[in-house]
């Protein structure tokens, strides 16, 4: 990607989920984001004049409109960008958000998956452009409780013990349900969110928090520079085609 790195929409739904290692990446290549805090109410730009979305986690479930009715207006975005073909990276909620814009079941899974623990790249994962970047196996931080189906159409990329559904990709579209983005700063801050302390505490015990943040600690630079050269080529091969085509 050569002259001034893309423009980026990303949604974010509680502050201590920000794009992490992902937006190191951007910012490194010359790339700027438009961070709008959905959560905080913060009104929803036209995604058309983005060169790609971004969409991060959240404690709260992709099903849960009646609660947040902002979900509603997400889902309709991601689902208009990504039908136009718009470039889109959605990680963990934004993942479970991109499934069920496209029509898949999104809900409680039978048991949390928290830990930092192997995730397993598909035959269809080795042959994409962007997750040929990464080994057959490699380690990640899971830290969630919902899950969701493959949708029509899409192809599955990664796959984890616990659940099938870790990675997969439609158009230009590809939803991650695991975490490489992030270190132990930012693991800490999860670590308060009550949501993300009870799903901790329900797989690994009381004070189960200080024993996570080791893990992360031993695998953090690896994890890091997966997540970075794994978003280095989204913004290659799927965003500077998509500018390269003028969509």
């Amino acid at each position: 990607m050569t002259g001034p790195g893309p423009n980026l929409l990303v949604l974010q739904h509680i502050a201590c989920e920000p794009p992490g290692a992902y937006e190191d990446e951007l910012r490194e290549r010359g790339g700027a984001l438009h961070r709008v805090m959905v959560d905080e109410g913060e009104p929803l730009p036209d995604w058309r004049a983005f060169d790609g979305v971004i969409a991060m986690g959240g404690p709260m479930g992709a099903y849960e409109d009646d609660e947040l009715p902002w979900l509603t207006a997400e889902k309709q975005l991601i689902a208009e960008a990504v039908s136009a073909g718009a470039p889109f990276w959605g990680v963990c909620l934004g993942s479970q958000l991109l499934a069920a814009s496209l029509g898949a079941k999104v809900g409680p899974g039978p048991r949390p998956e928290v830990g930092v623990l192997p995730v397993y790249r598909t035959i269809e994962g080795a042959a994409d452009p962007v997750f040929r970047t990464v080994p057959d196996e490699f380690i990640a931080l899971q830290w969630h409780s919902d899950t969701f189906e493959l949708p029509e159409g899409a192809v599955r990329l990664a796959r984890s013990d616990a659940y099938e559904q870790q990675a997969f990709v439609f158009k230009r579209a590809y939803g991650i349900q695991f975490h490489i983005e992030v270190g132990t700063k930012l693991a800490a801050e999860w670590g308060e969110v009550p949501a993300y302390a009870d799903s901790l505490d329900a797989l690994m015990g009381e004070h189960a928090l200080p024993r996570l943040l080791a893990q992360i600690g031993e695998r953090e630079h690896e994890m890091i520079a997966l997540a970075r050269r794994l978003f280095a080529a989204w913004l290659e091969h799927v965003v500077a085609g998509a500018l390269a085509l003028g969509k």
